[in-house]
């Protein structure tokens, strides 16, 4: 197995993007990934989506992405699974890298949500769920975690506003994001005063339904000098599952796909959680942001939202969590998701994420969750 590094990342403005199709969105991301690496060479492409055959009528991305990208002949395929699309393509790209079956891979995810009204959208999501046991009895992804955050207020005695800081840190990250969907702080205050959607679950709780595409480009370390002269290694690559469906785990408030795929990451980046310098975690809802902590070994059972209270996810903070915006606030295109997430990365370990560098980084770790924690994927990445 070679060292792979990442010499290239492409972001797009997260938004409602109804002037841009879902190739031209990824055309962007590609070409600003190339441009970044100062490269031309694609030898395989990974294309991440989940939604583009109902929300876009599109299938056949991978042939699509690479003719209009100009990537005639090249290798390519589209990896879906469910919300961890992004993530779970990056390491296919990690493994073909590794593995020597390609020295240049293009990771690129897209996402067209906002092309069709909320109610499909939300219909396309919840094909991440159980379908026979839990949208067959009206379970949105709302509702589901929902029922997850209530079963976690009543276990630890935690009342709503304890999650507060979750919003209120991925807001004001985002404000200093160019790319980022909603760049405007929030205040405590503002929390606890926004609509309800599916108690306790409020519109501050959860990410957007959004536009985007990002993409990365791979190749082994030892000639990534020659196309970036700092180049992110990425150290670690691990992906776990669990039960589709939250009512079959023994315990529905622990992500048992995030700890061991964290355990994977960390074994094999001979480190532990008191290294990792910041974490990109998977937002989609607040609770999964105290969940994740506890999981990857940042917090005690129980103990998430108090880590966020004590402010140690801020970037002054212990472990910075979303430290361009995350999901909540730099928006969530689904299957773009975990690609945003390694770009976001990889600016952070470059020293390049202007306001929002963490000083000194040089470890963080990315974790994109599909469905309510059925597939997890992680990476850690390492400055070079």
């Amino acid at each position: 197995m070679r060292d792979v590094s990442i010499i290239g990342a492409g972001q797009v403005t997260v938004g409602e993007l109804w002037d841009q199709s879902l190739k031209q969105l990824a055309y962007r991301a590609i070409r600003a990934a190339l441009d970044d690496a100062r490269a031309e060479k694609v030898d395989m492409l990974y294309v991440s989506n989940m939604l583009a055959g109902t929300a876009s009528e599109q299938a056949h991305l991978g042939a699509l992405v690479a003719d209009f990208a100009g990537l005639h002949g090249v290798e390519a395929v589209k990896i879906e699974a469910a919300c961890a699309s992004g993530g779970a393509a990056l390491r296919q790209g990690y493994l073909a890298a590794a593995g020597g079956l390609a020295d240049f891979v293009m990771v690129c995810g897209v996402e067209k949500m906002t092309d069709h009204r909320p109610n499909a959208v939300v219909a396309g999501l919840a094909m991440a769920a159980d379908a026979d046991y839990e949208v067959i009895q009206g379970l949105t992804f709302a509702g589901i975690n929902a029922l997850m955050m209530r079963r976690y207020m009543y276990e630890y005695n935690l009342k709503h506003d304890a999650f507060a800081p979750f919003a209120v840190n991925a807001h004001r990250n985002a404000a200093t994001n160019p790319y980022a969907m909603f760049p405007e702080p929030v205040t405590t205050a503002q929390y606890t005063r926004a609509r309800m959607i599916t108690p306790p679950i409020n519109l501050l709780d959860s990410s957007p339904i959004c536009d985007g595409a990002a993409a990365v480009l791979l190749c082994p370390t030892d000639i990534a000098r020659d196309y970036h002269p700092a180049p992110v290694r990425i150290k670690a690559s691990a992906s776990a599952t669990d039960t589709l469906a939250v009512h079959s785990r023994r315990n529905p408030t622990w992500l048992a796909a995030a700890e061991s795929s964290a355990r994977q990451c960390y074994a094999q980046a001979g480190v532990g959680p008191d290294d990792i310098d910041f974490f990109e975690l998977h937002d989609a809802f607040v609770i999964m942001s105290a969940l994740s902590l506890e999981a990857a070994g940042f917090a005690a059972r129980g103990e998430g939202t108090r880590l966020a209270l004590a402010g140690e996810i801020f970037r002054e903070g212990r472990i910075p969590i979303c430290t361009m915006g995350g999901l909540k606030a730099r928006g969530h295109p689904v299957g773009a998701t975990g690609v945003y997430q390694a770009a976001e990365a990889t600016l952070q370990l470059r020293g390049q994420a202007g306001e929002n560098q963490i000083p000194g980084a040089r470890l963080g770790m990315i974790q994109n969750i599909g469905g309510s924690g059925a597939t997890i994927v992680a990476h850690i990445l390492e400055a070079s």
